[in-house]
């Protein structure tokens, strides 16, 4: 059976997407930016600041199912600059503690409101 999830915890979606979808036991987030739930801003200072808002955000939608970081399965990483692919690392390894998911990261030409780093998750019991 299939449960949409839409939260205050979380952007609202800036298109017709859900921000996320549990189907039997796997959770799909949709690729998340840097909107500031609270205040619906992009939280845009450096690249690093980018990507802990784009975590914390995946947070709060696994949070909705009572799940965390260590349910992530797959991650998909999209960022519009290869250089800044150090600095969008280190703040995403901050959320693991070394059980690490799979993924990919591809440079990208544009991504939504302009933002350097999108980010999409599959999370599973």
């Amino acid at each position: 059976m299939k449960k949409i999830i839409n939260i205050s915890g979380a952007p609202a979606p800036i298109a017709p997407y859900n921000q996320a979808i549990l189907h039997n036991d796997v959770l799909y987030i949709s690729g998340q930016i840097a909107i500031n739930p609270s205040t619906g801003n992009i939280e845009d200072k450096d690249v690093a600041t980018e990507t802990h808002q784009v975590m914390q955000n995946i947070g709060a939608l696994l949070q909705e199912v009572n799940w965390n970081y260590s349910n992530i399965l797959k991650c998909s990483i999209f960022i519009k600059d290869m250089n800044q692919f150090a600095a969008i690392n280190e703040v995403y390894a901050s959320y693991f503690t070394g059980d690490f998911p799979a993924r990919e990261c591809v440079q990208v030409s544009c991504l939504p409101k302009n933002v350097s780093v999108e980010i999409s998750v599959i999370a599973g019991k």
